[in-house]
């Protein structure tokens, strides 16, 4: 498999990080207690699945901005000043280092203390265009070389794209719920039930999927971004991406050709791509291969187009769409 972990610091970093959320908050907005003036803990999330968690688990307690818009390519987001302000004036500011840079320079550039950072609220794996295929023959010098090029992550090239695996959002969502509960003791209760409530919500989705997948005709699919490695490690997938984790990040010749080896070899019915960023590659592949095309969303920001109105929607619509193009029975 293609995967080197990392060596776990999930202990000691989620409670550092844990350890940063102040109990009163750093701008001139908020009153004794923390909290703004509308009496809610104010919540910076960074984007979709950070802002899904804080509402999930807040509730009517929290009051959430998120710095990317619907619509907007995560990676690339740049923020405007006021933006940056905002982090400094928020009672908590829930972020997942490595996979926006500008978010991540502007915590650092701000000395923000009141932080959490979801990265380190579980395990973090080195995943590169491939997760999967023990035992198969597909890689190249080039191919290896390519994947020393898109290290995209959080600790040392580290996959940051943890909330694809439930298991794993789960483990971040005590963590996050937990960070609530020691912002705002208050309402300890009240996070405590919801995140419950979330993990439970988590756990059905994870048998959903583990149980639609057990048994497909093929275990390989192709998609445009590099995101489902986490996915497909829990569900016994092989994942072959046509660019890094990086989504535009531009694939060579070789793995092109690579790949329409993988498609005949694997017997691959489709190319997937995703709702954020081109879908020119997949197509190209798609039409030179012989092979259908469909959606596998990244879950990085929810649109009209999005196949779902939230987090748990879009995945259970990714879970069918995988039953589909890998043949479950």
């Amino acid at each position: 498999m293609n995967v080197r972990r990392l060596i776990p610091t999930t202990a000691v970093a989620g409670a550092v990080a844990l350890g940063l959320v102040t109990l009163s908050a750093c701008g001139g907005t908020s009153d004794a207690a923390g909290k703004g003036s509308d009496g809610k803990l104010d919540v910076v999330a960074s984007f979709y699945p950070m802002q899904y968690l804080a509402e999930q688990i807040g509730g009517g307690h929290v009051a959430v901005n998120t710095l990317t818009k619907p619509g907007v390519e995560p990676h690339d987001l740049e923020l405007k000043p006021k933006q940056i302000g905002e982090l400094g004036e928020a009672d908590v500011v829930l972020y997942l280092k490595g996979i926006q840079p500008a978010v991540d320079d502007a915590i650092a550039q701000a000395g923000v203390e009141n932080t959490v950072d979801a990265a380190t609220l579980t395990t973090l794996e080195k995943h590169g265009t491939e997760v999967g295929h023990e035992g198969h023959d597909h890689g190249t010098e080039e191919h290896a070389a390519e994947e020393a090029g898109h290290d995209h992550g959080s600790e040392a090239g580290a996959d940051p794209h943890i909330w694809l695996d439930p298991v794993k959002y789960a483990e971040v969502a005590k963590g996050v719920g937990t960070a609530l509960e020691k912002a705002d003791p208050a309402h300890a209760a009240d996070y405590e039930k919801n995140t419950a409530a979330l993990v439970k919500k988590l756990g059905d989705l994870d048998t959903a999927f583990e149980t639609g997948l057990r048994n497909t005709a093929t275990k390989t699919f192709i998609t445009t971004h590099s995101a489902f490695g986490y996915l497909a490690e829990r569900y016994g997938l092989d994942q072959e991406g046509i660019s890094g984790i990086d989504p535009e990040s531009e694939p060579s010749p070789a793995r092109i050709k690579e790949l329409q080896d993988v498609a005949e070899h694997d017997k691959v019915t489709t190319v997937f791509f995703e709702t954020l960023a081109s879908d020119r590659t997949a197509k190209t592949l798609a039409s030179d291969t012989g092979l259908r095309t469909d959606v596998l969303d990244p879950l990085e920001g929810i649109t009209e187009t999005s196949k779902g109105d939230d987090y748990i929607e879009v995945m259970r619509s990714n879970l069918t769409a995988l039953q589909k193009a890998l043949g479950a029975k």
